[in-house]
């Protein structure tokens, strides 16, 4: 099996351990599930503190998303949680600079320069993406599910056709229309200016990072409103409940575009994927279970094997690291808006567990054996025991 990693080289690599190497827990970034006289040089807690509200970031410049800092002030010592807003700041922006090598850094500080060029020359021409309206954005049973807040209500729009894969009536056709539209002027726009565009992965030679010019805030607030809600019920074992960071973007395929997209896993915790429309024929998507690192590259089994036709205003909600590919678009063309969303709380924990059978089919059934042997040799053991021989 041919698997590759589908990255971008905006994604923030996952945050390492901070504290004494000695005193950390297995599946944590801090040790004990609390900050008492001990561990007070910890910079970060294992367990949130769940009655603390953080503070509110949007409005400062900041090397990385505000969405970050609000949820990882929930982590801070509890030394910290009364202080001023620039002291969390500094702490908080310090801890993560550790995490970055020096040429990280730049690359980061490049790819800001970049977006900050392509804000001060781009014109948009829908103004009205660039705020979120959930009554223009969303079909209506969609919003009042969102609004009513409950699984029941949730289950009550969505499918789920094959398990962790999750479909439902998302978007209005004319918010489509105008989203397709605003990406084709930005291109014209990059062609008219040659201007020298990022695309939005290694795998896609066409597409746009929506980010780039504009569309972060919204894209953000479309995360952590619509989103967030959903994963926090269908993917609380993989950082749902802790999405604090995106990468929005547009894909294209059809003729003189990406035809196709091989297996690959996603840079995400939890991946949105939602077709806008145009006529096309193929596409479909393939799913091929979900893998932790180690067994990427196992065989699927039957009953993970799933193929999805695209619907314009449909969405698909999975996990990222659901394996999947996309069937060559074989006439029209097509066009598609993917949100991965990341929880960096998560990805600090996942560096420290070596099993992921919640998730990942090959660990669940590796820990199924050791359990089923384990029960032998006891049993073994007792018969032994009792001068006995097990038929």
């Amino acid at each position: 099996m041919s698997l590759r990693g589908c990255s971008t080289d905006r994604g923030k690599a996952a945050l390492p351990a901070t504290g004494n190497a000695d005193r950390r827990g297995g599946d944590g970034f801090a040790v004990g599930d609390s900050d008492t006289d001990d561990n007070q040089n910890l910079r970060l807690v294992l367990n949130p503190h769940k009655n603390h509200k953080p503070e509110e970031y949007d409005d400062l410049e900041l090397d990385f998303s505000p969405a970050i800092f609000s949820s990882m002030e929930r982590h801070l010592p509890s030394t910290m949680l009364d202080a001023s807003r620039d002291d969390k700041v500094k702490y908080i922006r310090d801890i993560l600079l550790d995490y970055l090598p020096p040429g990280e850094r730049n690359r980061d500080q490049k790819q800001r320069e970049y977006r900050q060029k392509i804000l001060a020359n781009y014109q948009p021409l829908h103004q009205e993406l660039y705020t979120i309206d959930p009554t223009t954005f969303f079909v209506p049973k969609f919003l009042k599910a969102i609004n009513d807040n409950t699984e029941q209500s949730f289950r009550s729009i969505m499918s789920e056709p094959a398990p962790g894969i999750f479909t439902f009536e998302m978007l209005q056709p004319h918010f489509c229309e105008l989203l397709v539209s605003e990406v084709e002027n930005f291109e014209k726009w990059v062609k008219a200016a040659k201007f020298q565009v990022m695309r939005p992965s290694t795998m896609n030679k066409y597409g746009s990072v929506l980010d780039d010019f504009g569309l972060q805030t919204m894209l953000d607030k479309l995360m952590q409103g619509f989103i967030c809600p959903l994963s926090k019920v269908f993917f609380a074992e993989i950082g749902g409940s802790t999405l604090d960071s995106h990468h929005g973007f547009i894909v294209e395929y059809g003729k003189d575009r990406d035809v196709d997209l091989g297996l690959h896993v996603d840079d995400s915790e939890v991946s949105l994927n939602v077709c806008l429309g145009r006529q096309f024929s193929g596409g479909e998507l393939f799913f091929r279970g979900m893998r932790c690192d180690q067994h990427a590259h196992t065989e699927s089994y039957s009953k993970e094997v799933f193929d999805y036709s695209h619907v314009p205003g449909q969405a698909v909600l999975h996990h990222g690291r659901h394996r999947h590919g996309a069937r060559a678009t074989t006439s029209g063309y097509r066009i598609n808006l993917l949100l991965w969303c990341r929880s960096s709380v998560f990805r600090e924990m996942k560096r420290y567990k070596n099993d992921f059978s919640t998730w990942c089919a090959v660990c669940y059934q590796e820990r199924k054996n050791r359990l089923l042997e384990s029960i032998d040799e006891t049993r073994l053991a007792l018969s032994r025991r009792e001068g006995k021989t097990i038929a």
